[in-house]
């Protein structure tokens, strides 16, 4: 067992089994604090860094020939189509999983992520039509409902705001990392773990967002953590416990470290397959033992 001094100070011997009967007693039945309901420094600025885009696609509320003044807004304004996905609340990374299939036609993963981010708008104006027609982003800007986009947005960034487990432990790495001087990430995916710290990693999935990242440079070390909460049971926990053990294995073996930190009273349901990642990686605690200060023993 790592992190003896932890561990001690809690009045834990250096026992497996004593250790992982703390973490189950020490569940959180709740996690919501004031801030659980809406970050609004985000949402602001979330909105903000949009606002001129949507106030260029106001241009089309109300429209006659929608289809038509659509297709010319774009092309005289190509920046604009990466914000149409936010009208639909789906947000730049979630639309990479996005895969459209119907009886007559199917749209792959690339072909829905460039119709708005792509550059060539010619070769992409059937596709751009069709989803702009079926995915009901028509009827936005058709039906006068919405009078402002930047206020609608402003709703729609309030929907998609994360919850209050996260909120937590950024705040807490955010002090840690200024403390110690180190580098941090929030939701990060490996592209942009390579652009911001010209790192290369390989990861178990195309599409994976690890909540924060932790760099020491002095050390050269990268430590990516993920943050979940389950306030009930169910088949999930068996299968997410699993998959962090097949992605601590393939991070090790590239000298990176994956810290787990979980939480809820839904563990105490599925106490089996997480004594088994318990078992298998170090680095999995819940938030009574990051408040202990593991995450220093951990990075430090």
């Amino acid at each position: 067992m790592k992190y003896l001094n932890t561990y001690k100070k809690l009045g834990l011997e250096n026992d497996e089994n004593m250790v992982f009967d703390y973490f189950i007693k020490s569940l959180k039945e709740s996690i919501f604090t004031w801030e659980y309901f809406v970050d609004w420094i985000k949402i602001n600025k979330n909105t903000k860094n949009i606002e001129k885009e949507l106030n260029i696609l106001n241009y089309l509320i109300g429209k006659e020939n929608i289809e038509k003044e659509f297709l010319n807004l774009i092309k005289e304004y190509p920046n604009v189509k990466k914000v149409l996905p936010i009208l639909l609340a789906v947000r730049e990374n979630k639309l990479k999983e996005i895969q459209i299939i119907t009886d007559f036609d199917n749209f792959t993963y690339e072909e829905v992520y460039t119709i708005f981010y792509g550059r060539a708008l010619p070769s992409k104006e059937e596709k751009l039509m069709k989803f702009f027609n079926n995915s009901g982003l028509k009827e936005i800007f058709k039906n006068k409902r919405i009078k402002n986009l930047v206020d609608y947005c402003y709703g729609v960034e309030v929907g998609l705001d994360t919850n209050a487990r996260k909120n937590i432990v950024e705040e807490y790495i955010k002090k840690f990392a200024t403390k110690f001087n180190l580098s941090y990430l929030v939701q990060i995916t490996k592209s942009k773990i390579e652009n911001s710290w010209n790192y290369s990693i390989t990861v178990d999935k195309y599409n994976r967002v690890f909540d924060f990242s932790i760099l020491d440079k002095d050390k050269n070390k990268i430590f990516l953590i993920e943050v979940n909460y389950y306030s009930g049971g169910g088949s999930k926990l068996k299968a997410t416990a699993g998959e962090y053990i097949e992605l601590s294995n393939i991070l090790k073996k590239q000298d990176i470290e994956l810290i787990w930190i979980t939480d809820g009273y839904g563990w105490k349901t599925a106490k089996n397959p997480l004594f088994e990642t318990f078992s298998n990686n170090d680095y999995v605690f819940n938030l009574e033992l990051l408040y202990n200060g593991v995450i220093e023993e951990v990075i430090l």
